[in-house]
Order: structure tokens, then C-alpha cells, then sequence
């Protein structure tokens, strides 16, 4: 979060921060980012919040249960998600940014 946040701002781009892991995120919003890009790639995995599952919560995985996690622990969601351009960036990637994100 930290760098990509210090990217935006040293490259100039405009944003609006949303603390989802502290504040949440809608329903509507999270299924939106799961047709877009696929519940898999929105699911940390590697966190310890998902790793602290029992293995009934991490076995089997569908997009409803994946989705009703994230809801329920928004610290299971990848950060950062950036929404620009119609397009979602999920991670912090510096290549990725300076290709897709440009300075408004």
C-alpha cells in the first residue's frame, strides 16, 4: 500500500483512498471486482488471515465462498486495488502503473 500510494503521488495522479481492510468494502463492489478480474485473483491467499482458516473455510473454494470471506475479513482481499480508466489493478506492479495510470 505504502508504495504504491508514494507512486501516485510522486508520478502526480489524482486518487481517493479507500481503506477497505479498516473501513470495508459494499457487496455490490466486491462483486463487481470478482466478474471483472475473477474471485482468485482478489483472494490473498498468502496472508495470515486466510492462512489462519480452519481447512473446512479454505478447502473447496467457490466464488460465493470466497466472496462471503472477503466480506466478512476485507483483510483477505488483495491490496491495492486501483480502479482507473475502467480498468482494476490489483497489487502494486511499478511497471504495470506507468503503462496504465497516467497523471491527471
Amino acid at each position: 500500500m505504502k508504495k504504491a500510494r508514494a507512486w501516485l503521488d510522486s508520478h502526480g495522479v489524482a486518487y481517493e483512498f479507500h481503506d477497505y481492510k479498516t473501513a470495508g468494502v459494499e457487496k455490490d463492489k466486491l462483486k463487481q471486482w470478482s466478474d471483472k478480474l475473477g474471485w482468485e485473483i482478489l483472494l490473498n491467499r498468502a496472508g495470515t488471515t486466510f492462512k489462519k482458516l480452519p481447512d473446512s473455510d479454505r478447502e473447496g473454494l467457490t466464488e460465493k465462498k470466497a466472496l462471503a470471506l472477503m466480506l466478512a475479513q476485507p483483510s483477505m482481499i488483495k491490496r491495492p486495488v486501483l480502479e482507473v480508466g475502467g480498468k482494476l489493478l490489483v497489487g502494486f506492479k511499478p511497471d504495470i502503473y506507468a503503462k496504465e495510470v497516467r497523471a491527471k
